[in-house]
């Protein structure tokens, strides 16, 4: 590994000469035949450097878009990931071409080169623009989905990469088709299921592709109609891998990719997980610790018995405030507005009161509104 503290990276070759007059020496003694950068390259930059070393050279957002590329399984995934590596090579097509840079044409006459790279701008911008098109009908399609799902409380599971996000969502339903792995990114579409907290109480829950530190900002425009779903949750569970020794660092890079994203009116939950993998003591002292600064937090682990009460109770305590006690007068004939309030509201008590049946139910506040705008009488409790 190589590193150099700088002020600004060099914007001809990012390091400064002599470290890549070192990098080259380590290249030829080790017989490197790939060079990755913990950073984003320009193209002049990536071009430059190889041009110098003589060796491949990869920078952080290209080997993440690799990493997604294999991950990607659904063929909206794929469309996403396909989007973002393209847009990515755009600007670098030069760089690729080089080795055609010997022919050289005449007066008045084109390079092969020079034709090829105006025919592989065209090929690729034609595909943007289809993979685009394609993806704002898949966007379509979920905003109808979500349309479907308005009266119900949803809450988006977000988090870093590889914070346990599926693994809570495999524990809170018990669904055995939740993907679950140990590695970065073993999650990139959304998959949604419905969580019976008990006492009547359901929610939608959403699991999300995982963040990471300096996500390539080609990935995160790819990705924003999979975080439509985010956008549209009553309720963020902000997942932390507990164990980790740098958990602190990856609760703010979600929060800044969540800002990016313009994703910051919902209320959030921070949602410790992986307690297990820390001893009592340490345990102990990070419940102390985090309670003092987010009084509402909580500590989970999906591997212990009964280790994911707490965020079942959380949900449950999320749901009611959202949801505040009204009391419904309605005809025992209404049949219609009776069903919508079991089926979409909790009911606490049902009684007949003279000709009246008075239902106190919690209400969401759009179920409130249909009500009260077909005429039936509403009060809070």
């Amino acid at each position: 590994m190589l590193t150099q503290q700088l002020d600004r990276p060099h914007p001809g070759t990012y390091l400064g000469k002599g470290k890549i007059d070192e990098l080259k020496t380590m290249v030829s003694e080790r017989n490197v035949s790939l060079i990755i950068f913990d950073d984003e390259l320009s193209p002049s930059q990536g071009k430059n450097i190889e041009d110098m070393v003589g060796t491949r050279v990869v920078d952080r957002a290209e080997l993440i878009l690799d990493i997604f590329a294999t991950r990607a399984r659904s063929s909206e995934a794929k469309m996403q990931v396909e989007l973002a590596q393209l847009e990515y090579t755009l600007p670098r097509l030069t760089r690729m071409w080089t080795h055609l840079e010997k022919f050289r044409g005449g007066i008045g006459v084109r390079g092969p080169g020079e034709t090829q790279l105006e025919t592989d701008r065209r090929l690729i911008n034609h595909r943007i623009k289809l993979l685009k098109e394609r993806l704002a009908h898949v966007q379509q399609n979920r905003a109808v989905q979500r349309q479907s799902r308005a009266s119900s409380f949803k809450a988006s599971i977000v988090g870093y990469t590889n914070a346990g996000k599926s693994s809570i969502l495999r524990g809170m339903t018990g669904a055995d088709d939740v993907h679950v792995e140990d590695r970065l990114f073993a999650t990139l579409d959304p998959l949604t299921r419905e969580v019976d907290l008990g006492d009547n109480a359901q929610v939608l829950l959403t699991d999300t592709v995982g963040f990471i530190r300096k996500l390539p900002h080609h990935l995160v425009a790819s990705f924003r109609a999979t975080l439509e779903e985010t956008r549209d949750a009553d309720l963020l569970l902000h997942v932390v891998d507990a164990s980790h020794p740098l958990w602190e660092e990856q609760r703010l890079v979600v929060d800044q990719v969540l800002t990016e994203l313009d994703i910051t009116e919902q209320p959030v939950l921070l949602v410790f997980n992986k307690m297990d993998l820390l001893s009592e003591e340490d345990s102990l002292a990070l419940q102390e610790r985090v309670t003092a600064l987010v009084p509402n937090a909580i500590f989970v682990s999906t591997e212990a018995e009964h280790g994911l009460d707490p965020l079942r109770r959380a949900l449950k305590m999320a749901m009611r405030a959202m949801r505040p006690v009204a009391q419904v007068r309605l005809s025992p004939r209404d049949g219609k507005h009776l069903a919508e309030i079991h089926q979409h509201g909790e009911v606490l008590e049902q009684r007949s009161e003279g000709v009246d049946l008075v239902v106190t139910a919690r209400l969401t506040e759009r179920l409130r509104g249909r009500l009260e705008g077909a005429g039936v009488a509403v009060k809070s409790v």
